[in-house]
Order: structure tokens, then sequence, then C-alpha cells
């Protein structure tokens, strides 16, 4: 386990952190970037909210502690998980829902993070090179872009209500990232978010319907809903039964949850400038084992969250320990329907405000890697693989195996994985990819609103970077 060394300035590395009152602030804008995802998973399961708020706390701390605090990750509620489990619980929207076979689906989410953690301890023995090998830059590069723009429609759809709340939220945000110093900067995704509320408080009123101004139409903030509210509550438990079927269902989502974890992973190292794949077999065992312990108590399954990593490329703060507070005030959260109700009343104009600037981060920090790792466009191999994939998981086809399905995330990272395994065997494959050398990162130095470290050269395997009075520190 490592331990933290204060910085007040610059990029603060993993093992780095800022003052406390900054780092517990940090925290609480994490809970805040994973909060919408994390609850719109369990509100289309049909499963409890607070539960899955309350283990999204519980499997980052497990996650914290098997990477030994040193891979920055929030772990929240998995989509790959949407598709099985409505082919076993059915969908309320169409009228066949069936909450009495939610224990089913908890078997099968147990038996997907058990696949999961087993294919993490094959890695942690035999090392991630066979990883590499099926998803080098060109594919992880793909897939992490493809996760950013997947969620696009979400971030639509979050500011079709209230386009002036969105406006006025990303403003803010863009304002307090540029202008803002020090930690005002850093948290401009929390206070942008502040904005929004405020302004659908004055402007919007106190009703979810919220006033019409004209042709335009400002949400309001539902009072009403925290006002009822406990302040402290036990979530509703429910234990897992196993059923074959359901198993069968669930657990091939471990794959895609594989393929995104390692797109997570190589984009936070890709950011940081510091080696995180020989972290790759305690990420998914961490992974896996959270899934399994949210399965055993009637959670959703977790990821690593692309929400957080767009938090962390926006105000380079890439502190593990600021994952032990988010993680705690999750925990809280979960026992507090108080406190999730005043998240939950956050109006959705505003939320897509938030969506809209981490979604596109986390898209461009796909493209980064692809900078980073000098992937050579000019090779039509490259060109196919990487347009195609992007297309399919924008477009979020589907395919449907059976009861089995799987989307625009998923088809993209297998198409991905395997678009590039057949191009390399095509003549003049074997030159697929440029090595990566000499690659700079993006961003204007001095700004506290860039995506990453200021400095990151990459030379023979090497990299060297660069920050805060030109102190250079060699790997």
């Amino acid at each position: 386990m490592i331990s933290w060394r204060e910085k007040r300035e610059g990029i603060i590395a993993p093992d780095e952190r800022l003052p406390w009152p900054a780092t517990v602030a940090m925290g609480f804008q994490h809970v805040l970037a994973m909060f919408g995802a994390t609850v719109v998973v369990p509100i289309i399961m049909g499963f409890d909210t607070n539960l899955a708020i309350l283990f999204s706390g519980v499997g980052t701390l497990i996650f914290f502690v098997l990477t030994a605090g040193r891979v920055p990750s929030y772990l929240g509620s998995s989509f790959a998980f949407l598709g099985p489990v409505a082919a076993i619980v059915g969908s309320k929207a169409a009228g066949t829902f069936e909450p009495s076979a939610i224990p089913f689906a908890l078997g099968g989410i147990i038996a997907a993070g058990l696949l999961y953690a087993a294919i993490g301890g094959v890695v942690q023995v035999t090392g991630s090179g066979w990883i590499d090998r099926l998803m080098p830059p060109l594919v992880t590069g793909a897939v992490v872009m493809i996760i950013g723009l997947n969620l696009a429609p979400a971030a639509r759809n979050l500011s079709a209500n209230s386009p002036l709340l969105t406006i006025v939220t990303l403003l803010a945000i863009l304002v307090i990232g540029l202008w803002g110093r020090g930690l005002i900067a850093r948290l401009a995704i929390l206070l942008g978010t502040i904005v929004g509320y405020v302004v659908a408080l004055v402007l919007g009123g106190t009703t979810p319907a919220g006033t019409t101004y004209g042709s335009i139409v400002i949400q309001g903030v539902d009072l009403a809903g925290i006002a009822n509210a406990a302040w402290i509550g036990l979530p509703s438990f429910t234990g897992p039964a196993f059923d074959v079927r359901a198993i069968l269902l669930v657990a091939p989502a471990a794959i895609v949850l594989v393929a995104e974890n390692t797109g997570h992973l190589k984009a936070v190292e890709a950011m940081t400038g510091r080696p995180m794949m020989p972290f790759l077999g305690r990420a998914f065992a961490g992974d896996g084992i959270a899934t399994m312990v949210a399965g055993a108590f009637g959670g959703t399954g977790v990821t690593t969250y692309a929400e957080n990593i767009g938090v962390m490329a926006m105000t380079r703060v890439y502190s593990t320990i600021i994952f032990v507070v988010a993680a705690l005030v999750a925990i809280l959260l979960g026992f507090s329907p108080k406190f999730g109700a005043v998240i939950g009343s956050i109006p959705t104009g505003v939320i897509g405000g938030v969506a809209t600037a981490l979604f596109g981060l986390i898209a461009i920090t796909g493209a980064r890697i692809w900078v980073e790792n000098r992937v050579n466009f000019t090779k039509a191999g490259n060109l196919f693989v990487a347009s195609v994939v992007l297309i399919v998981g924008a477009g979020d086809y589907t395919l449907h195996l059976g009861d089995f399905e799987l989307a625009g995330i998923g088809i993209g990272t297998f198409g991905a994985i395997v678009l590039y395994q057949i191009v390399r065997l095509a003549p003049g494959g074997g030159d697929i990819e440029a090595p990566a050398d000499a690659a700079v990162s993006p961003g204007r130095p001095g700004s506290d609103f860039q995506v990453g470290p200021s400095d990151t050269v990459r030379t023979g395997g090497q990299s060297s970077r660069r920050s805060g009075g030109g102190r250079r520190r060699r790997r």
C-alpha cells in the first residue's frame, strides 16, 4: 500500500494528494460524476438504487485494496449487465417485469464476477502480454473512444427536457475550469453542477415540471422528495438464487468488462504517465470480487467508471486517496435516503451538461491513446479497424444471440479485437501500427483545464514526465 505526499500545484500523481480539505472536496466531485449512471442502471433493472450506491462505494474500496492503492479508479454500476438481466427479469416499460426473478439475475451477476476474477488471476500469473497482443493501442484507443461516443445519446436525452440548463451548466464548467485558479479550477464539475442547480431552483421553481418562459422550459427542483426522505435508512437487501440458464445469460458479460477495464486502465496510464498494466490482473480481480459482493446482497455488477476518468482528465488530479473519500461518501449515501434524494433532485438538464463534458473527455482520451502511441493512420488496416469500430460503437449496433444481447460497446470491443487480428494476417498487416515513440501529449501548458499531464514523452518504451518548474523524473 502506498502513502501520499502533499502537493498543492500542478499534476497530482496517484501517490500524491492535495491538502485534506481539497482532497475531500475532490472526493465529493467524483461521487457526483458517478451518481447519474450508477442510479440509472438499477432503475432500468428494477433494483434498489441505494444498494447500487452503497456497493459502488464498497466495490471501490475492494478495488483500492487489491490494487495496493496504486490505480485511481471508481467502480459504479455496469451497463454490460443491462441486456442479460433484462432477459431474466423482463422490462418495466413493457409490463413484463418479474421482481421474483431478481435473485436469479443476482446469481448470474455473481457468476460473471467469479469468471472476471478468475481471468484476473490468470493475468496476474501469466502477465498482461497476451492482453496487449489482443488489445494494442489501436484497439484500446478505439474501445475508450466508443465508450464516450456510445454514451452521447444518454447525454442528449438528459439535455432534451431543458437545453438551457445544459448550456448554463456547460458554460459554468468551462468558465470555472479555464478562468478559475487552484482548487476552484479543479472543482469545475462540482461547482458547475451547483451553478446549474441554483439556476434551476431560482428560475424553474420547486416542482419538477419547472417554469415556461415563452418557448423555453426551465426544469425545477423537486424539494418535496428531499423533505419526505429519511436521514438514515437501510436499503432493501436481496439474496441471490442460482439457475444454470441465468448464469449462462449473465456470465459472458465478464468478457465485456475485461475489455472495458483494459481500455480504462490504458487511458489512466496515458494520462498519468505511470505504468498501470502491471496491475491489470489485480484490477480484474478487484472488479470481479466487487461484483460478486454486490450481487450477493442485491446490488448491480460494477466496473471501473469512465465518467470518473473524465473528471481526472479535466482536473489532472490522479491521487488514489480521493477515491477512498468518494467510496466512503457513497457508502454513507447508501444508508441515507435523504442525501440520495438531494442528489436525485438534480434536474436532468443539469446532469446532461455534466454528462456532455465528461463523455466528450472520455472519447478524446481514446484519441490521446492513438496520438501518444503513434498509431499510423496512413495504413489502410488501421483506418478500417478504427472506422468500423467507431460506427458500430457510436451507432449502438445490437446483436441478439438467443437470449443473450450484445450492444454497441460490447460489439465494438469484440469487433476491434477480431478485426485487428484479421488485418494483422493480411499482406502488409505486420506493420499495422507504428512503434510507440516520441509522442507528446496534448494540452495547453499551464492550464488547469487540460486533458492529462502537461508534458509526457515516450521513447523506446520508457517515459519521462515533466511538471512544475521543470522537475523531471525518468522511469
